[in-house]
């Protein structure tokens, strides 16, 4: 029964503990209800301040705008109408000026007219004149004018053919002074000097140990040198100089640049000779191409096609009866151009045809025909101006005077060529016969080269060792000088020295 009770109790007291702890729920949410409803209109009041705030701020940047914008409007309109005012200004000066410039076109018509009239009245007056002339002489004006000067003729014949006489005598002699004033001053203001290598050249050496290592063993190193360029080097007493001697001017440049080169270099021997040797003969298309742009710039030639250029380089290996042909050409566009500065020609014509006249001569070996028509061709061929050929074309008098500019070019090379020591006729003819004899040992059968040294009096030949032996070497020897002596004269006797080199190449690896 206890036990019942207690049981009851309890349950009563769990009901009782739920029932108070459901309304302390319901106090307690109802509560958290209350103040969540505050904060909701705190945050509703606060929301409205802000939107109030920035609505009123916009307000305020919107009237600062509109404010800004009526100032700018007020600007733009006070310009336009300041803009209108000097418009309008201009109009009136322009109306006002036009009408000036009517009435003062309406006063020169009225003046021509008045003119008209005054002149058609003088030339009624002149006409009337006229006519009561030829009434009271009793002929017409053309007459009387005829009359008159038969009258004159007559009576001062005597007079006149002595004036005339005269006239012509002082205009000749005055043609000619000028004349020679021209020449003498384009004389004198080209002092140039005419010194030249002919026949040698010389080369500076640092020490005169060198000459020793120049020779070499046995003179195995000079031999190899005179072999390899076909020039005969002098190595004498002089301190600091050995001299390069050769009547082609191409081969003493070639041995001059390499010995330069060898000297330089220190190592000098017969492999080390060849291969500067091979080089300084490709490098001589170089000093070409120097050579002709360096002239046509020191002349103020321009315009010039690079071939033209490289062609005129090859001159300053080229002489004419010892006179270099370069500076020949150098010196009579210098020339032509001062005679043509004086008498008001071309001078821009006058110095390119002077420069160029003896272009022909660069090729007149290999080319068949005389130098200026081989010059005439080679400016024709690479765009020449045609005034510039006409120029050069006549210096011979191959073709005729044509231009004023190709009087010139002639009389500067009268000029330049007639100078006391500036050509050697002895000279031009010796160096054709060392060229004629080199030609006749090429062209026989099996020779690679030759080379006339020792003035002539010896011309050494390298053949051909796979088409010629030991014994056909010999024989070719006697060959040669039986044509030499045939076809050539000379003083003395000259050496052919036949020279057969074999060389067996092969590379260890």
């Amino acid at each position: 029964m206890s036990l019942k009770l207690v049981a009851l109790l309890l349950s009563l007291a769990g009901l009782a503990g739920l029932g108070i702890g459901y309304y302390l729920r319901l106090i307690i949410s109802l509560g958290k209800k209350g103040s969540m409803e505050l904060e909701i209109k705190e945050m509703i009041l606060t929301a409205k301040e802000e939107a109030k705030k920035i609505t009123t701020e916009a307000e305020a940047k919107t009237q600062q705008f509109l404010d800004k914008a009526r100032v700018e409007i007020k600007e733009k309109e006070d310009k336009i109408q300041q803009a209108e005012a000097r418009l309008i200004k201009k109009e009136d000066l322009l109306d006002k000026r036009q009408t000036d410039i009517d009435k003062e076109v309406e006063l020169i018509k009225i003046r021509i007219a008045e003119i008209k009239t005054i002149r058609e009245k003088a030339d009624k007056l002149e006409l009337d004149k006229t006519e009561a002339l030829q009434k009271a002489a009793n002929m017409s004006l053309e007459e009387a004018r005829k009359e008159i000067f038969q009258t004159i003729e007559k009576n001062s014949e005597k007079d006149i053919l002595a004036r005339m006489a005269k006239l012509d005598q002082s205009g000749e002699d005055m043609l000619e002074n000028k004349a020679k004033d021209i020449l003498a001053i384009s004389i004198q203001r080209l002092s140039n000097s005419v010194a030249s290598d002919i026949m040698s050249t010389s080369v500076s050496i640092p020490n005169d140990e060198i000459k020793g290592k120049i020779i070499g063993k046995e003179g195995r190193n000079i031999k190899a040198f005179e072999r390899m360029t076909g020039v005969e080097v002098i190595v004498d007493d002089t301190p600091g100089n050995i001299t390069i001697s050769s009547f082609d001017p191409v081969r003493r440049h070639i041995a001059k640049v390499a010995l330069e080169e060898l000297i330089k270099d220190g190592r000098i021997q017969p492999a080390k000779i060849e291969k500067i040797v091979q080089e300084a003969q490709a490098g001589i298309n170089k000093t070409i191409k120097e050579k002709g742009e360096q002239a046509a710039y020191e002349c103020g030639v321009i315009g010039l096609d690079l071939r033209i250029l490289l062609i005129l380089g090859r001159l300053h290996f080229r002489t004419s009866y010892g006179q270099n042909v370069l500076q020949h050409s150098i010196e009579m566009s210098h020339i032509a151009g001062m005679i043509a500065e004086e008498i008001g020609a071309n001078v821009a014509v006058a110095k390119a045809g002077a420069l160029l006249h003896d272009l022909g001569k660069a090729l007149d070996h290999e080319v068949v025909g005389t130098h200026v028509e081989i010059g005439r061709r080679i400016l024709q061929k690479f765009g020449a101006s045609e005034d510039i050929v006409k120029a050069m074309q006549a210096h011979h008098e191959e073709y005729p005077y044509e231009t004023v500019e190709s009087r010139i070019v002639q009389s500067a090379d009268a000029i330049s060529g007639a100078r006391p020591g500036a050509r050697r006729d002895s000279i031009e003819n010796y160096l054709k016969r060392l060229g004629d004899l080199e030609a006749i040992a090429n062209n026989f059968k099996g020779v690679e080269k030759s080379y006339a040294l020792q003035a002539g009096r010896e011309i050494r030949i390298f053949v051909t060792p796979e088409a010629i032996t030991d014994l056909e070497a010999r024989n070719l020897a006697r060959d040669i000088a039986i044509k030499i002596e045939k076809d050539l004269k000379y003083p003395g006797e000259i050496k052919i020295t036949v020279i057969r080199e074999t060389r067996a190449i092969e590379f260890a690896r």
